[in-house]
């Protein structure tokens, strides 16, 4: 395979990953507010405030996905 094709299959795969990475997190952090809610009895409270971390989280992780592609596009620009 070209170089440059491999790179593509790579950024693909990452950027792909990106949807499972923002489930996942939005997931825990709902279990974990679950779990906390039900072991010191404050339900919804805990959950909803997992539940928004989980979704600041999975944005963060879109938004460093971002910024790393932003650097490699202007290192590519450069070169």
């Amino acid at each position: 395979m070209k170089r440059e094709t491999r790179r593509y299959i790579r950024e693909l795969a990452y950027y792909s990953s990106l949807g499972l990475q923002v489930a996942l997190s939005i997931f825990i952090g709902v279990a974990i507010g679950v779990y906390l809610d039900r072991r010191f009895d404050y339900y919804p409270w805990l959950t909803l405030v997992f539940l928004v971390l989980g979704i600041a989280a999975g944005f963060r992780n879109i938004w460093l996905a971002i910024k790393k592609s932003e650097r490699a596009q202007q290192e590519r620009d450069i070169s």
